[in-house]
């Protein structure tokens, strides 16, 4: 019993400097064959870049995008929406993000990024660009498609 709570204690501080990121992806199948896609622009958003860091990560899946605003044009066989959300500590940084992928109005994939509450007030991670952490998540989404 005292190992475990001396191997606790040992992980505590790795934990609190890490902590504790979630993501959840739901992959978009390669059967769409997806060579463009519609981003409905929410003007909700205050976070820096993401609109455009999310199209430069679809470029490089090899997939093009267009922002519109809402009614997204029937011409749009793909639809992406999005929210991001910023928390504050010290500076504002990306503390939640969700990507839902459309074909029409069927949903075919879905990518959310979200940093737990808790131990992450202590995490360096946290002030991480938003680059850095939507791309491995988009990645996901994406990962059927080249890069």
């Amino acid at each position: 019993m005292k190992k475990i709570t001396i191997y606790t204690i040992a992980l505590l501080p790795l934990t609190i400097l890490t902590g504790c990121t979630s993501i959840d992806v739901r992959p978009v199948s390669k059967i769409h064959n997806i060579s463009h896609v519609c981003i409905e622009n929410n003007p909700k958003v205050v976070v820096a870049n993401f609109t455009t860091i999310v199209a430069d990560v679809f470029q490089d899946h090899g997939i093009t995008t267009k922002m519109y605003n809402a009614p997204v044009p029937n011409k749009c066989e793909y639809k992406l929406t999005y929210t991001a959300l910023r928390s504050w500590d010290f500076k504002p940084y990306l503390s939640h993000a969700e990507l839902r992928l459309f074909k029409k109005n069927k949903r075919i994939g879905y990518a959310e990024y979200h940093i737990t509450r808790g131990f992450t007030s202590f995490s360096l991670k946290k002030w991480a660009s938003v680059k850095k952490k939507m791309t491995p998540v988009i990645n996901k989404l994406l990962a059927q498609y080249k890069k």
